[in-house]
């Protein structure tokens, strides 16, 4: 049997776990959550029930539901179902309710955001929102209401993700103000109500000697050889973590040298092309024959249908000691770093590279080959670069390089 210590102990590995209490009753710990889930049998087969999210619904209550959910088996109901049925009847008294409206929004909305970024503001709104206002109509909703929900994702110490809840929600009233189901929107009432946001910055490692000390310690890196290869590539692709773990066979032309990542997988959806270093082109080589057959160049452990884990990359920082000092996202800051300290490159060929946004939007739909033949030359050049740090014997490059 579980206990409130243990759930508030229980902190985020690389890959989500369960915590069991009874009778099929688990906890299962993510990066961003837990989340209480029953699983039962019916009809034959294995099923799982989501029961609401910690802590916003506490032990107590999750085991009352579990409670009920047994009840509804023994009754011959299946419970998934009886609680989809109870959403619809929800749905169709309450046409306007803020549940309703946010999901049409997000279904609008988020067309042209990546599905994992989709999913992220669905999940926030199902286990932060909806259980609070999700069944009150939109146009009774105020200003009040709204703090009281952004004020339980306060008490959880998820400052960051209580502002970021409060632009969803504003959005949502947006939209339901341009199709004519409420006449304003509450959210800007609420600006100062929340505790301000703490500025971080991603931990990045730019200094030549820790550069070094990265590579070689990647280099002798023990764990998964598909982990170890991302982390090789995080260092020479300046790509973002999630471009990088997603990536596909389909996109990669050994031939031509080039990774093609088209514009629905990109933060600023403009197709972006890599130019691939005689170094890049040997980690791929060495990853066909493992995952060459798939769709994903990092397929997940558990199935090949899916990209690797979010935390895999710095799972793998973590182990090799430098958890604290460098993040996946980081290795960005320090391609950047190191390459406009050399003074080879002008920032143009490198922003473009780094697929920073284009602030004329017309201009940045057609630039994705911009400077790529400057770009080519400055791929090939970082990879030789970290070469020489590993082999620790051209800590500080920059004028040899020029000569």
């Amino acid at each position: 049997m579980l206990t409130d210590i243990e759930i508030r102990k229980a902190k985020p590995q690389t890959r989500p776990y369960k915590l069991s209490d009874s009778n099929g009753l688990h906890l299962l710990v993510t990066a961003q959550s837990k989340l209480w889930r029953y699983a039962y049998r019916f009809g034959g087969k294995q099923k799982t029930l989501a029961i609401g999210a910690y802590p916003v619904l506490s032990l107590n209550d999750a085991r009352a539901k579990h409670i009920e959910a047994k009840r509804q088996l023994l009754d011959g109901i299946d419970p998934s179902s009886a609680k989809r049925a109870a959403k619809q009847t929800t749905h169709a008294i309450s046409a306007n309710s803020f549940e309703v409206i946010a999901r049409e929004w997000h279904q609008t909305h988020m067309t042209i955001k990546t599905p994992a970024h989709a999913k992220k503001v669905m999940d926030r709104l199902e286990n932060d929102v909806f259980a609070f206002i999700g069944n009150v109509t939109i146009k009774e909703i105020e200003a009040p209401d709204v703090l009281a929900v952004l004020r339980k994702i306060e008490q959880r110490g998820a400052i960051d993700l209580a502002h970021m809840t409060k632009q969803v929600i504003g959005q949502v009233f947006c939209y339901a103000i341009a199709t004519g189901k409420a006449v304003r929107n509450p959210v800007p009432d609420l600006t100062m109500a929340l505790k301000p946001r703490t500025v971080t910055h991603y931990a990045a490692i730019t200094e030549p000697f820790g550069i070094s000390e990265l590579l070689r310690a990647t280099e002798n890196y023990t764990g998964s050889i598909l982990t170890k290869c991302a982390l090789m590539l995080s260092f020479h692709s300046m790509l973002r973590p999630v471009e990088l773990r997603t990536a596909e066979w389909c996109e990669i032309d050994l031939e031509r040298k080039e990774w093609r990542i088209p514009a629905a997988k990109m933060k600023k959806r403009v197709d972006h092309i890599v130019p691939l270093s005689r170094q890049v082109i040997e980690i791929f080589k060495q990853l066909q024959p493992i995952t060459g057959r798939g769709r994903f160049v990092f397929p997940n452990v558990r199935t090949a249908n899916s990209p690797m884990s979010e935390n895999a990359i710095s799972g793998a920082l973590k182990r090799l000691g430098f958890g604290d000092t460098m993040t996946a996202h980081g290795f960005r800051s320090m391609a950047s770093t190191r390459l406009n300290e050399s003074n080879l490159f002008s920032i143009d060929v490198i922003e473009r590279q780094l697929a920073h946004n284009d602030k004329n939007a017309v201009r940045a739909a057609y630039n994705r080959a911009q400077y790529l033949p400057e770009r080519i030359k400055m791929m090939q050049w970082w990879s030789d670069y970290l070469d020489g740090l590993r082999e620790n014997s051209n800590i500080v490059p920059f004028q040899q390089a020029r000569k």
